[in-house]
C-alpha cells in the first residue's frame, strides 16, 4: 500500500480557482468505477450476464478500490440491470476493492442483502424538478424514503454513500441554487451517508461554475466526505475535477471509456472517462494506485463489445501502443 503525504494547502483568496481555506489533504486520489452501473443502465440493448461479470473482473485488477456494479431497482425501470443478484454472485472480488450497489427503496436493499454487499448508494437531487420526475417525490419526501433504508443499512454495517444530482444545472428548471445543494448534502449526512458524492448529472458544469459552487458549500460541509460525479457532456469534465482537486477534494467518480449518459441532456456523451482522468492525475502527481494501462485495455474490451466509439480520449490516443 502506498504511502499517504498530506500538504497543507492555502489557496488565496485572489486565485482563479480558489478560495480561502487551510486544511491537510492527500496526494492519494480515490477513484469510484461506475460504469458497470451508470455506465450500463442506459444501453437499450440487453447485455449478458457474462460480459457484466467479465468487465467488473476486468475492473478488479485495475487496482481500482471501489466499483459500482449494479442496482437494485425494478426491472421494469432500469431492465439491463435485472442480472443484478446474478452479477453480485458470480464476479470475482477483491478483498482491497469494495463493490457497492444502488438502492432505491427498502425492498431494493433487501435484495441487496442477499448477494454479501458492504456498501449501498442512495440518490436525491438538489433540483425539485428533477427529483419528482425521477422519483416521482420531492427532496423532502425522498429524506423520509430513505429512513427505512437508512435505518436497515445500519443495523447490518452496511456503509452508505448518498448521490446528489443536478449540482450545476437541471434540464428541467435550469439555474439549481449552491445553498439547495449544500442542504440536501448536510441532510445526508445528517442521516448516516458517510459520503456524499455531488453530480453534474447534465454535464453543464464549467470550472467557473465549479469553482464558485463548491466555494459556496464547502464552508458548510467537510471536504472529507464529498466526492465529484462530473458528466463530459460540454467536454468540462476533466478541468472540473481539477477544480475539485484545488478545492481539497479527493475521491472522483468515473466511467472506464466513458460509458454512460443522461437520458434528459441531448447529446450527453456520458460520465468522466477513467483513463482520462487518471492521464490527468498521475501527471499532476496525485496517487491512485490504478494500472491506466489495464484501465484502458477493459476500455476497449467494453467498447469492442458494444460496438461503439471509446469514449476515451486517452483509450484512442495509446490504442496503437497497447
Amino acid at each position: 500500500m502506498s504511502v499517504r503525504v498530506y500538504k497543507k494547502i492555502l489557496l488565496s483568496n485572489s486565485s482563479k480557482f480558489g478560495y480561502i481555506a487551510s486544511r491537510y489533504v492527500s496526494d492519494f486520489v480515490k477513484i469510484v468505477e461506475v460504469g458497470p452501473r451508470d455506465g450500463l443502465q442506459n444501453v437499450k440493448t440487453i447485455i449478458p450476464t457474462e460480459i457484466k461479470v467479465e468487465l467488473i473482473d476486468r475492473l478488479s485488477e485495475t487496482g481500482l478500490r471501489s466499483i459500482e456494479s449494479t442496482s437494485f431497482v425494478s426491472p421494469k425501470w432500469v431492465p439491463q440491470l435485472a442480472d443484478g443478484k446474478e452479477v453480485m454472485a458470480k464476479i470475482s472480488r477483491n478483498s482491497n476493492c469494495v463493490y457497492p450497489v444502488l438502492v432505491p427503496n427498502l425492498k431494493g436493499l433487501e435484495s441487496a442483502l442477499t448477494c454479501g454487499i458492504t456498501e449501498i448508494g442512495i440518490f436525491t437531487a438538489a433540483s425539485e424538478a428533477f427529483c419528482k420526475k425521477n422519483t416521482n417525490c420531492s427532496i423532502e419526501e425522498s429524506f423520509g424514503r430513505f429512513a427505512p433504508t437508512i435505518a436497515l443499512a445500519k443495523e447490518n454495517n452496511i456503509a452508505i454513500r448518498g448521490y446528489v444530482s443536478c449540482i450545476a444545472g437541471c434540464p428541467y428548471q435550469g439555474h439549481v441554487s449552491p445553498t439547495t445543494v449544500a442542504e440536501v448534502s448536510q441532510k445526508l449526512l445528517e442521516m448516516g451517508c458517510s459520503e456524499v458524492s455531488l453530480g453534474d448529472t447534465i454535464g453543464v458544469g464549467t470550472p467557473g461554475k465549479i469553482s464558485q459552487l463548491l466555494k459556496t458549500i464547502l464552508p458548510h460541509l467537510p471536504v472529507d466526505q464529498l466526492a465529484l460525479h462530473m458528466h463530459d457532456t460540454y467536454g468540462q469534465a476533466v478541468a472540473n475535477v481539477y477544480v475539485g482537486l484545488e478545492h481539497g477534494i479527493r475521491v472522483f467518480d468515473s466511467s472506464v471509456s466513458g460509458l454512460g449518459g443522461c437520458p434528459y441532456a441531448r447529446g450527453a456523451s456520458g460520465n468522466v472517462a477513467t483513463e482520462d482522468l487518471l492521464y490527468m492525475l498521475h501527471d499532476t502527481g496525485c496517487e491512485t494506485g490504478v494500472d491506466i494501462d489495464k484501465v484502458i485495455e477493459t476500455g476497449h474490451f467494453i467498447s469492442s463489445f458494444l460496438n461503439r466509439v471509446n469514449g476515451s480520449k486517452v483509450g484512442i490516443a495509446k490504442a496503437p501502443k497497447m
